[in-house]
């Protein structure tokens, strides 16, 4: 009597799904060089860290992500938060998206108030700005 699904192909399906790439995300550098989101994801501890590269992780694995984890900032054109929430602590990295498939982020911060800072909306989109300038260069 033969067994459905063929054995193994449970494993090598999950497996698929696991490396399966749905989005692209990649961190915005400088001009000069400097990669604002690294330098934030530095300051973090090592647990922390680790919890925001699974949540990185799930935004390009998954088709529809949770508002949990990928929500469009109210109020913007086109400027997208990763939010996470972590022990007591609250933190953002914001972005845009580069085509439909391509999210670049900009920055990172924790979030001490309710709304995120003017300022750091400010500079998110000066650096989509540069960003898109440089990208029409090349």
């Amino acid at each position: 009597m033969r067994s459905w699904p063929p054995p193994n192909t449970c494993c090598k399906l999950f497996t698929n799904l696991l490396t399966l790439s749905v989005r692209t995300i990649q961190f915005y550098r400088a001009s000069r060089g400097t990669c604002p989101v690294e330098e934030f994801l530095d300051s973090l501890s090592d647990r922390n860290g680790q919890k925001v590269a699974w949540v990185l992780r799930l935004i390009e694995r998954l088709e529809i992500v949770p508002q949990q984890y990928l929500k469009k900032l109210v109020g913007t054109e086109d400027l997208w938060e990763v939010r996470l929430q972590i022990g007591g602590n609250s933190y953002r990295l914001l972005g845009f998206f580069d085509g439909p498939q391509l999210l670049i982020l900009t920055s990172g911060f924790a979030k001490k108030q309710q709304k995120i800072p003017v300022r750091e909306i400010e500079v998110a989109y000066g650096r989509r700005t540069e960003y898109l300038e440089r990208r029409s260069k090349s």
